[in-house]
């Protein structure tokens, strides 16, 4: 048994402090009552009472001792952990409502397709300390980097597209995921960044972001989704969506400037395919570092001050007296 605050129990000798440094209590006036026999009672009733001094100091220590917290540690467990810091990078813009991607057999939007298949990444990226971002007109940082990998994914689900604005911000998203990777201590940074069109808005061009990058030693991996027959629901019919050119050239620089790779997915099995391919060129090198987690104790000292100091209440006082049958 420990105690995680031992400095606490220097609160022990306050009661006594009190009482001999505050002054008493001045005399009031008295009271006179027509009831000498329940007054007789009640002087009767604290006579008897000697055993309160006793059970308010009991009553103090287990208080002093809930509060300085102790604890019992518990046998060492190990965590498993990659020390890969990755970060997710995804395009929500307007031109990813596009409806041309086959997601089994249906044609979905380019959005709803990642969406289903960046959680199941993500899912199974147990052990890396991951992130998601969010990039349209403007980054953000939707979660921050964490090992609660179910928590990322159910913030990919409730994602929409246009929640960053409509437009394409590639490097700012890059410059974003780059300063907060570069803060870890990690022996491994990587980037995955999906996109559908070209870099329209933000003010640091993809290379430049890519430059940075590689100077803080994050690897990129980048993924154009999109199919060459785009086209977009209106009011339930399918029509001819304006070019949305991808910009294969620099997402390749970009991939191979800092030694990631660039994927192509025309459909949901291409995507999944170049996750697979991520999952195969970063590999969950697990390692295990000891924990020891340690249970709380300090409810059951707490409970027991707050029944003893229930029972120093005046409860004969507070009840009604029961009428006495004739």
């Amino acid at each position: 048994m420990i105690f995680a605050w031992p400095w606490m129990f220097l609160l022990l000798p306050l009661p006594w402090l009190a009482w001999k440094l505050l002054p008493p209590a001045a005399p009031g006036a008295a009271l006179h009552l027509p009831q000498p026999v329940a007054l007789t009672s009640s002087a009767a009733w604290h006579s008897t009472a000697r055993w309160r001094p006793a059970v308010a100091l009991l009553a103090w220590l287990l208080l002093v001792c809930a509060a300085a917290r102790p604890q019992q540690p518990a046998p060492p467990q190990a965590l498993v952990h990659t020390g890969r810091a990755l970060m997710l990078a995804v395009d929500c813009s307007g031109s990813m409502e596009i409806q041309d991607m086959r997601f089994g057999n249906q044609t979905v939007s380019r959005f709803a397709a990642v969406k289903a298949i960046a959680q199941r990444f993500i899912q199974q990226r147990s052990g890396d300390d991951v992130g998601l971002i969010l990039f349209g007109t403007h980054a953000y940082l939707l979660t921050p980097m964490t090992f609660d990998v179910h928590a990322v994914a159910e913030q990919m689900r409730g994602a929409a597209v246009g929640l960053a604005g409509r437009e394409t911000a590639i490097g700012d998203a890059i410059v974003l995921a780059v300063k907060h990777l570069a803060a870890l201590p990690a022996r491994a940074r990587v980037l995955v960044l999906l996109t559908d069109g070209v870099n329209t808005a933000g003010s640091v061009t993809p290379v430049a972001a890519a430059k940075l990058a590689r100077a803080a030693g994050v690897r990129i991996y980048t993924i154009g989704v999109g199919s060459g027959a785009q086209s977009i629901n209106v009011f339930g019919l399918q029509l001819q969506a304006p070019d949305n050119s991808l910009d294969v050239k620099v997402l390749t620089h970009i991939a191979a400037m800092t030694g990631g790779r660039f994927f192509r997915a025309a459909d949901g099995s291409e995507l999944a395919a170049a996750y697979h391919a991520i999952d195969a060129l970063e590999p969950l090198a697990r390692g295990k570092s000891l924990v020891r987690p340690r249970r709380e104790w300090y409810p059951w000292p707490l409970g027991l001050a707050l029944l003893l100091g229930c029972s120093l209440l005046p409860w004969r006082t507070l009840l009604p007296r029961g009428r006495v049958v004739a």
